[in-house]
């Protein structure tokens, strides 16, 4: 009953009296003006005014699992579509549903993690206004590929950023979106996998959408959408777009084992031709980055011409963060 109140008020241009609101869905006053505090409650802004009834001033700025789903069009991912008010992590709840025979495509999205992760351990600040979820996956593929879905997302997520604002959003080789020189987007990818073959894998994603501001230690190195284009996205809206983008090329990616377009990937992404310095199984490589493999490992050329192949590890881009 809230969506139908809310859909009376929003398209009326002035107050709506509880009568009114009463008669058009066969209710009694009291059972409007309940529906109108619990609205209240989770964000809405309403006025009344005695003898003129209610009027809708602002939304909250929450995800809607309906919209989101309303003629979304997509072959796998966002078949299916959860909103949850608050989880643990979007990771670990796919990675409960995979257990429980989720579906391939399953999306699960949170208002807030109290447990968001990152890279090698890293916990995600998973602030208000941010976007968080996190795709199931089953495809049939080696444990070797895991790497290629990972950039196969970035990707995707990079692609929507610049259509739906755009902002000259570029890829941080393996799992970073930035903007300028600071970051907007992380990707974690974990799998569950027999010797050969993948069970599933969990593709977690958190953006800063509308985060107006980050904490003192990591303001220098972090950003968001709001802050880049000074207005509110309307996140529902982006949501949207940033799975179609991932249903695109994700399929594409699980027929042909490889990001067709592999050269527009290479000039989104800001780690190649930069000098880095990797830190895998605790030695240290310098070099320049020249080169990603199809397979998603980052080639990496020394100053005595000695070429490394990274597929892990810790790698820092002269002039990021």
């Amino acid at each position: 009953m809230k969506d139908r109140v809310i859909e009376i008020l929003s398209k009326s241009d002035g107050y709506v009296s509880g009568e009114e609101i009463s008669r058009i869905l066969g209710v009694s006053r009291t059972a409007v003006w309940k529906n109108i505090n619990s609205l209240r409650e989770e964000g809405y802004v309403i006025d009344s005014v005695t003898n003129k009834g209610y009027m809708l001033r602002e939304c909250p700025d929450l995800l809607d699992a309906e919209k989101l789903r309303k003629n979304l069009g997509v072959d796998v991912v966002g078949t299916e579509i959860e909103v949850l008010k608050c989880v643990d992590s979007t990771n670990d709840e796919v990675k409960r549903r995979a257990s429980d025979g989720g579906a391939n495509g399953l999306i699960i999205a949170a208002e807030e993690q109290t447990g968001g992760k990152g890279r090698l351990g890293r916990s995600w600040s998973s602030d208000s206004g941010g976007l968080f979820f996190s795709i199931l996956l089953r495809p049939e593929l080696p444990p070797s590929d895991i790497a290629s879905i990972t950039l196969a997302a970035g990707y995707a997520v990079c692609l929507a950023i610049r259509r739906y604002t755009g902002l000259d959003a570029r890829i941080k080789w393996p799992n970073d979106i930035v903007i300028g020189n600071k970051k907007a987007v992380g990707i974690l990818t974990e799998m569950a996998a027999q010797s050969d073959m993948l069970d599933f894998v969990s593709i977690g994603i958190g953006i800063n959408v509308n985060t107006e501001a980050f904490p003192e230690e990591i303001k220098d190195k972090a950003t968001s959408l709001f802050i880049e284009t000074g207005k509110k996205t309307d996140r529902n809206g982006f949501f949207r777009e940033v799975i179609y983008y991932l249903d695109a090329v994700l399929c594409s990616f699980m027929v042909s084992l490889y990001i067709d377009d592999m050269e527009n990937f290479k000039r989104l992404c800001v780690t190649l031709g930069k000098n880095v310095s990797v830190t895998r199984n605790g030695t240290e490589i310098r070099g320049t980055a020249t080169d990603i493999t199809a397979t998603g490992e980052l080639v990496v050329r020394d100053s005595e011409g000695h070429e490394y192949h990274i597929n892990s590890g810790e790698v820092a881009v002269q002039g990021i963060y």
